[in-house]
C-alpha cells in the first residue's frame, strides 16, 4: 500500500478582483449613462461632459475607458453585438434553407434593436440619424457568423457558388437601414420591416408588396 499522502488541493478564489470589479463597474455606469444621454440629448446634442454628469463619475476616470462619445458609442454597438450573437447563432442552428436563415435572422435583429433603441425612438430629435458603428470586434464577429451560416445553408442546397463576402455585406446592409426606418415610424411593425427586407433580398424590386 502506497506511504505517499494525499492532500486536497487549495482553493483558489476564481473571482476577480475588488480593483477588476472597479473598473467593469465603472465601464458599466459610463455606457448606461450615455444610453440615457444619447437617447434625452440625441446623440449629435450629446457631449462627453453630459455623459460624465450621469455616471457620477470624475472626469478623469471617464478618461480612463473612453476618450470620446464616438467610443462610447462603439463600446455600445460592440456591447449590443455580443448580446445578439447568441439569438442569431440560435436562427443558424434552425435553419433549414436561405429563406428560413434570412427570415428569422432579420426578424431577431429587428426585435433585438426594437428593444434596445427603446428610448431613442421615444425621445431623440425627430429626424436624426442613428450612427453605424464602426467595425468592432463584436460587429465582426457578427458579419462571420452571417457569412458562415450563409456557407452552411448554401452548401446544404447546392446552390451555385456566390461571392459570401459581397452576400453578406449586401443583406447586412438591407437590415441595417430597414431597420434604421422602422425604428421611425410608429407603431414600430418587427413583423411588416422583417417581410420587406426577406421579399427584397430574394426576389428584388419584383417580389416587393404593392402599396
Amino acid at each position: 500500500m502506497s506511504n505517499i499522502a494525499y492532500f486536497p488541493k487549495p482553493h483558489v478564489d476564481q473571482r476577480p478582483g475588488k480593483r477588476e470589479r472597479t473598473k467593469t463597474a465603472n465601464r458599466q455606469a459610463i455606457l448606461d449613462a450615455a444610453r440615457k444621454v444619447f437617447g434625452e440629448l440625441g446623440y449629435d446634442a450629446a457631449t462627453v461632459r453630459d455623459i460624465i454628469r450621469r455616471t457620477g463619475l470624475a472626469s478623469g476616470t471617464f478618461y480612463n475607458y473612453y476618450k470620446s462619445k464616438e467610443e462610447v458609442f462603439d463600446a455600445l454597438a460592440d456591447d449590443g453585438a455580443r448580446r445578439f450573437r447568441p439569438l442569431l447563432r440560435a436562427e443558424s442552428e434552425k435553419a433549414i434553407d436561405f429563406e428560413s436563415f434570412v427570415r428569422g435572422a432579420i426578424l431577431a435583429y429587428f426585435n433585438f434593436v426594437a428593444v434596445e433603441q427603446e428610448a431613442w425612438r421615444i425621445d431623440r430629435p425627430p429626424g436624426e440619424q442613428i450612427p453605424h458603428a464602426r467595425s468592432t470586434p463584436e460587429v465582426v464577429a457578427v458579419f462571420d457568423e452571417v457569412r458562415e451560416a450563409f456557407a452552411r445553408v448554401l452548401e446544404r442546397e447546392h446552390a451555385p457558388p456566390v461571392d459570401l463576402d459581397y452576400l453578406t455585406a449586401a443583406c447586412i446592409a438591407v437590415a441595417r437601414e430597414i431597420g434604421d426606418k422602422m425604428l421611425e415610424r410608429r407603431p414600430v411593425d418587427t413583423e411588416g420591416a422583417a417581410d420587406f427586407a426577406v421579399k427584397l433580398i430574394l426576389g428584388g424590386l419584383p417580389a416587393l408588396p404593392r402599396l
